[in-house]
């Protein structure tokens, strides 16, 4: 098991400190998209750049999910 942390930043960064443990990036990354889901009904104020930074044991980021996706509108 490794441990993963899960950092949210708008411009600012709210760093985790404690973190979860998970076997794989894989199941780290589900669980950023679950944060993410979430914190988009929840989040009274929809900053399109807030995002869930998925971090290794080692501080390297593996992946950033956005709380509230870019819509590119409809498909023509």
């Amino acid at each position: 098991m490794q441990t993963y942390y899960f950092d949210m930043k708008d411009g600012a960064a709210i760093r985790d400190r404690v973190g979860l443990e998970f076997r794989t990036d894989s199941q780290a990354i589900e669980h950023s998209k679950t944060l993410a889901r979430r914190l988009s009904h929840e989040h009274l104020d929809k900053d399109e750049n807030l995002c869930v930074i998925v971090l290794n044991e080692a501080s390297s980021e593996i992946h950033r999910e956005p709380v509230y996706p870019t819509s590119f509108g409809p498909a023509s």
